[in-house]
């Protein structure tokens, strides 16, 4: 006989709720916010610099451009890659929001290619359908941390002259075929969001091993201004700044940057560390009504963001949500990721989409919850989760 669910009156597993995707914010990066704080300038600045010359060599990029969000990169990076109004460009279903809203803000139409099942990314052969004349670009999604079949797309599209945006939200640690995510398409757009493998609180990057994106981005990404303009209250004497276009309001601060640079000196450490977890929480859901993500390609490399489960819907006598529910009431925060963008209200109304259009993604979508996964997580919480997940799915098996 299973045990009483806390949604129904029973003890709950845990005492103290636990906060889904919460920071691993340690002593040092507290410590170098201060010092910026007490240094006088926590604007851009010099610690932005060194942000960016530390996720360079991280990458194996020629440029990396700070910015305040994955979404003013993906923005920039449209523009810079010659994306226009009228123009198409190909991405997936199963996304953030923003992802689709920045071909949106540039005048471009969005065009859906479905995803994999298995792998919850973008899947080549739906690509290959969509492509057409309008086609002016492709944003591969790396979903979850696990890398896109980068190889595929690029036979696909190369040969064609159609640019490639990265969509790297998930996959600071991620390579494809020993290629790292972040030098493989035009440019890269990653994340540094407060729930992210690396954070900044808020923040963005974008890679390019182009001289020219990566000049025009920095400089679009702060008003249009000469690209060192914020030298201009240094010590260096004043510099008067030039203006060569309207740009956008898109830079980072060296607040953000101050943690970033500790967070990326410890990324690969937390790699491990959530491979660790990951391979805890296979081996305990192998048994439940539920499908557990699949491990990498051999030849790639796993970002491990997200550990999302699909409830098997056809096995449990609730849906995702009874789920999502009955966990929150064990004191287990959980995600959703996502639900598939062709069913929010906007591009349905605009663009026509339905149900039924991107049937994988629509799989996906009704099933999906994500579980703690953080590198903030004790082994105690590990543990917590894992007795959470069991006792929910075994009260609802059927």
């Amino acid at each position: 006989m299973s045990e009483r669910l806390a949604i129904d009156g029973g003890r709950p597993v845990r005492e103290r709720f636990l906060i889904f995707g919460s920071p691993d914010i340690r002593e040092p990066e507290i410590q170098e916010v201060v010092e910026t704080l007490r240094g006088g300038w926590p604007g851009t600045g010099p610690r932005v610099a060194r942000f960016e010359e530390a996720f360079k060599s991280y990458i194996g990029c020629r440029h990396a451009v700070a910015l305040n969000s994955c979404t003013a990169g993906l923005h920039l990076s449209m523009i810079a890659l010659g994306v226009r109004p009228g123009d198409e460009v190909i991405t997936t279903p199963l996304t953030f929001v923003a992802t689709v809203n920045s071909i949106v803000h540039v005048g471009a139409r969005p065009v859906f290619a479905d995803v994999d099942r298995r792998t919850m990314n973008i899947d080549p052969r739906a690509v290959a359908e969509r492509l057409s004349g309008s086609t002016r670009a492709v944003v591969p999604v790396h979903f979850a941390g696990r890398p896109c079949d980068m190889t595929a797309i690029e036979a696909l599209v190369r040969p064609r002259g159609i640019r490639i945006l990265e969509d790297a939200a998930h996959a600071v640690e991620a390579s494809h075929r020993g290629r790292k995510v972040g030098a493989i398409g035009d440019c890269t757009a990653f994340s540094f969001y407060v729930n992210k493998n690396m954070i900044t609180v808020e923040g963005g990057m974008v890679t390019t091993d182009s001289d020219e994106i990566a000049s025009w981005v920095k400089v679009a990404g702060l008003h249009g201004m000469s690209k060192d303009a914020w030298k201009r209250f240094g010590d260096e004497g004043y510099r008067h700044y030039s203006v060569h276009f309207p740009g956008f309001k898109y830079n980072m601060m060296d607040m953000q940057a101050a943690i970033g640079l500790h967070q990326l000196a410890r990324v690969e450490e937390g790699w491990r560390r959530r491979r660790e977890i990951w391979g805890r929480y296979r081996s305990a859901f192998a048994e439940l009504p539920l499908f557990l993500p699949d491990e990498p390609e051999p030849d790639d490399r796993h970002a491990y963001h997200l550990f999302v489960l699909l409830a098997d819907l056809d096995h449990l006598a609730t849906d995702r949500d009874g789920i999502l529910s009955a966990l929150q009431a064990e004191n287990i925060g959980t995600g959703v990721h996502y639900t598939a963008v062709h069913l929010h209200p906007y591009y349905r109304e605009t663009y026509g989409f339905a149900r039924g259009d991107f049937p994988n993604a629509e799989f996906i979508s009704d099933r999906t919850l994500s579980i703690p996964f953080s590198t903030k997580l004790t082994d105690a919480d590990v543990e917590d989760v894992i007795a959470a997940v069991r006792k929910v799915f075994l009260a609802y098996a059927r």
